[in-house]
């Protein structure tokens, strides 16, 4: 194991074992590489590391501090990743979206709140019968993302709005080639919020699996 990675663990384990918990300040750079074992060129690095991942916030003038832990300040890393995506992976994106929304659709199905359904009724409504593709889109993540948030479950809602993003290209695409792509579109999401309305998790969960594998299955053939 490298230098680096050595020291990674280290302040891992001390975050993981409670040893230093959200918002705790480290110790002084000489103490704590004394008290690990290290040198402080190497503390030095994975604290660096650390930061960049938002483990630990480090404060000019201040000290270093580990961060609230916060599932959406640490899924904002991959979020950084996600964006660095080439289009041939554009597929994979898509199945772990088909895996994970159903999910979280049918989570929602039980918590969401009657002023967050009349809000997605709202969006539909506006949005009306036969808007351009960039609106359909558009709403389409709005839709999504207000859907995933009233499953109540913070890591998942993160993880998915930074997958979303890469599958935007293909869902616009998919608008201008596809000759029914948008009433159909429109027609899931209808379907969805009704599943929703209903209380009804399954049905929710299969209408949100053939929205979205239905975008799978035509960027396969298309490719």
């Amino acid at each position: 194991m490298a230098v680096t990675d050595e020291a990674i663990e280290k302040i891992k384990g001390m975050i993981v074992s409670g040893a230093l918990r959200p918002g705790d300040r480290l110790p002084k750079e000489s103490e704590l590489a004394a008290d690990l074992g290290l040198s402080r060129n190497s503390l030095r690095e994975a604290v660096r590391a650390l930061s960049l991942i938002r483990i630990l916030d480090v404060r000019q003038g201040d000290g270093t501090y580990v961060t609230s832990l916060d599932p959406q300040l640490l899924l904002e890393a991959l979020s950084f990743v996600v964006d660095f995506h080439r289009d041939d992976t554009v597929l994979e994106f898509l199945a772990v979206r088909r895996i994970l929304e159903p999910a979280a659709t049918a989570l929602a199905a039980t918590r969401i709140s009657h002023a967050d359904l009349d809000r997605l009724q709202e969006q539909l409504d506006v949005l009306g019968q036969e808007p351009s593709v960039e609106e359909l889109v558009a709403c389409d993540l709005e839709f999504h993302r207000g859907i995933v948030q009233s499953s109540g479950n913070s890591v998942l809602c993160s993880l998915l709005d930074g997958l979303s993003g890469p599958t935007t290209r293909a869902r616009v695409w998919r608008g201008l080639t596809q000759e029914d792509a948008v009433s159909r579109t429109l027609h899931e999401h209808r379907a969805i919020l009704a599943a929703l309305r209903d209380r009804d998790a399954e049905a929710a969960r299969s209408w949100a699996t053939v929205h979205i594998a239905s975008v799978e299955q035509w960027l396969r053939s298309t490719l």
